[in-house]
């Protein structure tokens, strides 16, 4: 990965972004896309699009979510303890013991989820599994008034775990649910705005907010874009590594390339294009299935107006919505490539509808 590439995505997954607060993240997107797009700017809830090639057709919109999963503070009993409500899907196990972050506009307090030894949490000599509302955070506070000098009620909360290189072309983070879709759309733009080859379309890189709560920021935008085609960007769950049924959660490798994703929101002659162009440029893509929804924002845009052509791109990632999420950057790198391939290969007249 390119090295200014790899800062921007250490700084993305650094920086505090917290589902419903994403204002921070979205400054350092806005920063880094400034130097490759025509045009920047963001709307009333945060949601920020960089356009390249104004005015030119058709209308791509690539879209990633900027925001992570947190905790928010729910109430501060009389001992000074924080007890918590889940914005996203927060796993309470995974929860406990770990340093976090409250945020709130005097600045950033440190706190500890607390977490008895294991012979105290025992229930019939069975250990406890924690649920949400067992959480709670010690910010050293010994008094309700002292913490809410401190904090108060509202304030979202974020886990202390930053970006670090694992072994080879591995990278452990928190919230690389879906840093990665944010950082993969500007280097999408990055490439296009670097490229020889003439780009018939309106490029619209979007940052978007709010999905880890109901995909509601992609239903902003894409209303106010009215792209005519969208590619989405998102992880997906790797399911090469133990207590995984494959049988059940499809087989999808790390360093094995992006995925595409078939059926209900994906377009079929959009995902139809994205294989096209992979094999051209022998980016290596895996293949998943839905039954239903995908879970994602594709779902959301997919049905806004009268419709959006929709795709949805995935990279593999173990131990989502953990501190310790886990990628490939080779296979990312393969995700802004596969994007600004589709964008290249547009030409002005074409339409992407179900051929009947």
């Amino acid at each position: 990965m390119r090295k200014e590439s790899l800062s921007f995505l250490e700084e993305l997954v650094n920086t505090p972004s917290p589902t419903s607060y994403e204002t921070r993240g979205q400054r350092v997107w806005l920063n880094y896309v400034d130097e490759f797009a025509d045009e920047v700017a963001h709307d009333e809830y945060g949601n920020c699009v960089a356009t390249l090639n104004p005015g030119g057709g058709p209308r791509i919109m690539l879209a990633g979510h900027a925001d992570e999963i947190a905790l928010s503070v729910n109430y501060i009993d009389d001992n000074g303890f924080i007890w918590v409500k889940r914005m996203g899907g927060v796993d309470a196990i995974v929860s406990k013991a770990q340093r976090v972050t409250v945020h709130n506009a005097k600045g950033s307090v440190l706190g500890v989820v607390g977490n008895p030894p294991p012979h105290m949490q025992k229930v019939d000599g069975e250990p406890k599994v924690p649920k949400i509302h067992d959480l709670y955070i010690d910010i050293g506070c010994s008094t309700r008034k002292a913490a809410e000098k401190r904090v108060r009620v509202g304030d979202p909360i974020t886990v202390n775990q930053n970006f670090e290189m694992l072994h080879g072309d591995l990278a452990v983070g928190r919230a690389f649910d879906n840093r990665i879709g944010t950082w993969a759309v500007a280097e999408a733009l990055r490439l296009l705005k670097g490229s020889k080859k003439k780009l018939n379309a309106e490029i619209c890189a979007v940052s978007n907010t709010m999905e880890e709560v109901g995909l509601f920021g992609a239903r902003q935008i894409a209303y106010s874009l009215d792209p005519d085609v969208a590619l989405v960007v998102d992880v997906t769950h790797a399911t090469d590594y133990p207590g995984i049924n494959k049988q059940i959660h499809g087989d999808v490798k790390m360093g094995k390339g992006p995925t595409l994703t078939h059926g209900t929101c994906n377009h079929p002659e959009v995902v139809k294009r994205l294989e096209a162009v992979a094999k051209k440029a022998r980016i290596p893509v895996q293949h998943e299935t839905v039954s239903a929804t995908s879970g994602t924002d594709t779902d959301a845009i997919f049905w806004t107006r009268g419709g959006i052509p929709s795709a949805l791109i995935s990279l593999p990632n173990r131990y989502m919505h953990s501190p310790v999420e886990l990628v490939n950057l080779k296979d990312l790198d393969q995700v802004a490539k596969l994007m600004a391939g589709f964008a290249e290969s547009v030409k002005k007249d074409d339409l992407f509808a179900v051929k009947i």
